[in-house]
C-alpha cells in the first residue's frame, strides 16, 4: 500500500510539473504503458494472496483512475496555454502594408481569340459554339469530304471507338462542324463565327496535336466572292494594325467551298528580321472560299436560292505573327516566365473602340 501511495504521488507532482505537451505524454508512458509504474504493480499481483489481490487491485484502479484524469486535465491547459502562445506568435499587424502580389495574365490564345471576335463583331457576326466530339457526317461528310480524303486516315485524326451501328466518333479536327449544326438548326441567312479547339495528329514547332482554330459563315441571297474578299481585308488590316497591309488571294482547293483561295499577308524579311506590311515577300495565313452548293444541300438549305462564303484559320498562327511567337509548342508548357512575358492584363480587353491591344 504504501509503495502504490509513493508512485501516485510522484506521478501526480511530475504531472503537474509537465511544461508541454511531450513531457506530459512520457509521464503518462511511464506510469501506465506496457512497462509503466502502475501496470507493472498490476501484473505483480498474481503473486498476491486472494484477499490482498482484491483490495490491491481496487487501490490501483483508484490510483489509475485520478492518474489519468490527472492527466487530461494538464494536456488540456497545456494545450489552450500552447495555442495562445501561438497566436500571440503569429498575430497580424493590419496597420502593416499588403504584401505584393503575383498579377495572373491572360494566355495570347485567349487574348486573340476576344480580338477576333471583336473585329468580326463589328462587321455583324455573332458567335457559335460545338461539341469537341463530333460524328463523322458533320466533320467530314456534310463537309463534301470524301472517304478517301487525307484527312480521314487514322494517322491524321484522333478516333474514338466504334458505336453500335459501326459509326465512329472523332475528335474535330476543324471547327467546321459548328458550321453544319448551325445551319441544320437555323437555316438561313446566317452570319456566326465559329472560334474553339480542334485535334490533329501533329507535333512540331508549328504544330501540337490540339490547337485553336475560328471559322466564320456568311450565308444570304446575295452574297459574293467580292463580300468575302472585303470581309477578310478588313479583318487583316484590323488585327495586325496595318492600314496598308497588303493582302492577296490565291486560287486554291478546298472539298467545301468553290471556288477556293488561299489568303496571303504581304511582309518582308530583309535582315533576317521578319515584319508583315509592306514588302517583296507573302506569307499565308488562312483559307477561303464561297460555300459548295452541295454543303448547303447536306445542311437542308436551297443552294438555288442561297449562297454565302465560309474562311477559316489558326488562331495560335496569326497570335504568333502579331506578338512575334516563335515556337508554338510553348504555348502549351505552362512556363510562368513566358506567360508574363506574353500575357496581358486582364483588364485589357479588346475592343474596336478601346483598341485591341495594350
Amino acid at each position: 500500500m504504501e509503495n502504490i501511495d509513493q508512485i501516485k504521488t510522484e506521478v501526480l507532482e511530475a504531472v503537474a510539473a509537465a511544461t508541454d505537451s511531450k513531457a506530459l505524454d512520457d509521464i503518462r508512458v511511464s506510469a501506465l504503458g506496457k512497462k509503466g509504474s502502475i501496470t507493472s504493480l498490476m501484473k505483480n499481483m498474481k503473486d498476491l494472496s486472494p484477499e490482498e489481490r482484491k483490495e490491491t487491485g481496487q487501490k490501483l484502479n483508484i490510483v489509475k483512475g485520478e492518474v489519468a484524469q490527472a492527466l487530461d486535465a494538464r494536456k488540456t491547459e497545456l494545450a489552450d496555454a500552447e495555442l495562445n502562445a501561438r497566436l500571440m506568435a503569429e498575430k497580424v499587424d493590419v496597420t502593416l502594408s499588403v504584401r505584393p502580389e503575383t498579377q495572373g495574365t491572360v494566355h495570347p490564345v485567349s487574348q486573340t481569340i476576344d480580338e477576333a471576335i471583336a473585329i468580326f463583331g463589328e462587321m455583324g457576326f455573332s458567335v457559335a459554339e460545338g461539341p469537341n466530339i463530333e460524328d463523322d457526317w458533320r466533320n467530314f461528310g456534310a463537309l463534301n469530304i470524301p472517304p478517301e480524303h487525307p484527312a480521314r486516315q487514322d494517322h491524321d485524326t484522333f478516333y474514338l471507338p466504334r458505336e453500335q451501328d459501326g459509326n465512329r466518333m472523332v475528335l474535330r479536327t476543324h471547327t467546321s462542324p459548328v458550321q453544319i449544326r448551325s445551319m441544320q438548326e437555323k437555316g438561313a441567312p446566317i452570319r456566326i463565327i465559329c472560334p474553339g479547339r480542334t485535334y490533329r495528329c501533329d507535333y512540331d514547332a508549328t504544330h501540337t496535336p490540339m490547337f485553336h482554330q475560328i471559322e466564320g459563315l456568311v450565308i444570304d441571297e446575295k452574297t459574293h466572292f467580292g463580300h468575302l474578299k472585303g470581309c477578310l481585308i478588313d479583318f487583316c488590316k484590323a488585327y495586325f494594325g496595318v492600314d496598308d497591309l497588303p493582302v492577296r488571294f490565291r486560287p486554291s482547293y478546298f472539298p467545301f467551298t468553290e471556288p477556293s483561295a488561299e489568303v496571303d499577308i504581304g511582309c518582308t524579311r530583309e535582315g533576317g528580321e521578319f515584319k508583315i506590311g509592306a514588302g517583296d515577300d507573302w506569307l499565308e495565313i488562312l483559307g477561303c472560299g464561297m460555300v459548295h452548293p452541295k454543303v448547303l444541300e447536306n445542311c437542308g438549305i436551297d443552294s438555288e436560292k442561297y449562297q454565302g462564303f465560309a474562311f477559316g484559320m489558326g488562331i495560335e498562327r496569326i497570335a504568333m505573327l502579331k506578338y512575334g511567337i516563335p515556337d508554338l509548342r510553348t504555348f502549351y508548357e505552362s512556363d510562368l516566365r513566358w506567360l508574363r512575358h506574353y500575357g496581358f492584363k486582364a483588364l485589357d480587353v479588346p475592343s474596336m473602340v478601346g483598341g485591341l491591344t495594350r
